[in-house]
């Protein structure tokens, strides 16, 4: 039996896990999460139907490639500047504005 835990200790990584913060993160978030899921979801279609690569998207809303692809995983904590610019790049309404 110790040599099989010997071999497992030899196989462990040196950094702890982080699993148990991440999904403590993801919990407390869940809502915001949830519509930067869809919102995700929302452009991947719209990219689909346009036919425009994420680079493209990019140039379009004056980013980088890489932010619109963290865009598009569905966990970036949008702001409105940003929200905006998928709106126009896109032509899509992602938000809803009806003050009463």
């Amino acid at each position: 039996m110790s040599e099989i835990v010997k071999k497992l200790e030899q196989h462990q990584s040196a950094t702890p896990s982080r699993w148990r913060e991440a999904a403590q993160a993801r919990k407390a978030n869940k809502e915001w999460l949830r519509y930067s899921q869809k919102i995700a979801m929302r452009m991947l279609d719209k990219m689909e139907e346009q036919d425009i690569t994420q680079k493209q998207l990019a140039e379009r809303m004056g980013c980088s490639q890489q932010y619109v692809s963290k865009i598009l995983k569905g966990c970036e904590n949008l702001s409105l500047e940003t929200l905006s610019k998928i709106e126009s790049a896109l032509n899509i309404t992602v938000m809803q504005t009806e003050f009463a």
